[in-house]
């Protein structure tokens, strides 16, 4: 399992929509606060769809909670200040991938901590950034990858399957 940590995102619709792709995956969604929405807003739930019921989810109050909950977990660092490609990083089953706020990034006391650890997706020299949601779907996608995606189907054929048997809603 993959565990993806927002550290103080504050857009609803960036969070809803991660929170289908933790669903899809079977990743681990963890929140650290403050949080720029309640977690029922409508926004959320709307981006996130149906999903939400196949999140799991975790929030916490701060990185210190988090960090004290679950002591020494494999780290993965998500910046626009790393040198490291994402794609170069070997992900292990039950790393977790900490993503910053939309407008700050993570803090600089974390990438601090963890100066090996910090990972960026490849872009153009002049953009600042890409969207949260798309940078978590990548880095995840890439884990997965490298993971044989365990427990993932591979082919559409099920997801076909399970549509036409009225399993599937959208």
């Amino acid at each position: 399992m993959i565990n993806i940590v927002l550290v103080e995102p504050e857009i609803p619709m960036n969070t809803g929509n991660i929170a289908r792709t933790c669903a899809a995956t079977g990743s681990r969604l963890h929140l650290v606060r403050p949080l720029g929405f309640d977690i029922p807003d409508k926004a959320v739930k709307r981006a996130g769809l149906d999903y939400w019921s196949m999140v799991d989810l975790q929030v916490y109050d701060s990185l210190e909670e988090l960090f004290r909950q679950n002591p020494d977990p494999q780290v993965w660092l998500t910046t626009t200040k790393a040198a490291r490609c994402y794609t170069d990083a070997a992900y292990t089953d039950g790393c977790w991938l900490f993503f910053g706020k939309e407008t700050a990034g993570l803090p600089q006391g974390l990438l601090e901590r963890y100066p090996e650890r910090c990972v960026r997706l490849p872009m153009r020299e002049n953009a600042r950034s890409l969207n949260l949601a798309n940078t978590v779907a990548a880095v995840t996608y890439e884990a997965l990858r490298q993971l044989d995606f365990p427990g993932l189907a591979k082919d559409g054929g099920s997801a076909w399957r399970a549509q036409k048997e009225g399993q599937f809603r959208r």
